[in-house]
């Protein structure tokens, strides 16, 4: 249960609704398995859903999800400040911990981090109180070639991926110029560090920036 409410809420974070065959392609599940858990869901007074209209939380469900994602995220950020654990590692074994640990020991690490706003991605970490610090931001394909742009959040879901955008310096806080754009869902060029750097759409998609300045004339 727990996976499909940070799942909606992963998807709602840059986008108003989200669809089941969204979240079933998320998840990697059957559409009909995601209707069958939305509906349950909604049974628990956790989610409102209805066919057709996507889903979206209750009040219950929002409180809810929001403590589970400060657990996930905070313990992220703990593995990765306080033991060094890789920032491709963190997200699995969040998922494997944050069953297993009491609130109390969440508000220690918590207090140990200086009550941080962000985990090791970039993603906003929901204070005690449910508060979300939220920050502009657009996908990496969505920006024009000549802008320098600074990494904000980059997805963990695929350990793979983060491996690769790590060697080549992405990070949130990374400043990058986009060089150029090819058409057609092309590849592409960043300079990061005076160096030279191509990274494909589908791998682009997965990194968030804001606009630091615009070199174009």
């Amino acid at each position: 249960m727990e996976d499909y409410l940070k799942a909606i809420y992963r998807l709602l974070e840059y986008n108003e609704q989200v669809s089941t065959s969204a979240l079933a392609e998320h998840l990697g599940v059957t559409p009909a398995s995601v209707t069958n858990m939305c509906k349950k869901l909604a049974e628990l007074n956790l989610l409102v859903y209805e066919p057709y209209q996507g889903v979206k939380f209750t009040p219950a469900g929002s409180k809810l999800v929001l403590e589970i994602v400060r657990h996930h995220r905070l313990i992220e950020l703990y593995l990765a400040e306080a033991l060094g654990v890789p920032w491709d590692r963190v997200h699995e074994e969040a998922e494997k911990l944050e069953h297993v640990i009491s609130e109390d020991l969440e508000e220690r690490m918590a207090a140990a981090l200086g009550n941080p706003l962000f985990d090791p991605h970039g993603a906003p970490i929901p204070t005690k109180g449910g508060s979300v610090s939220r920050r502009q931001s657009h996908s990496l394909v969505e920006s024009q070639a000549g802008s320098r742009i600074e990494v904000v959040e980059v997805d963990d879901s695929d350990p793979e991926l983060l491996r690769y955008l790590g060697k080549l310096g992405i990070f949130p806080g990374t400043q990058i110029k986009l060089v150029s754009h090819a058409p057609f869902d092309g590849p592409l060029s960043l300079e990061i560090d005076d160096r030279q750097h191509s990274l494909g759409f589908q791998a682009a998609q997965a990194v968030r920036v804001k606009l630091v300045i615009n070199d174009e004339t």
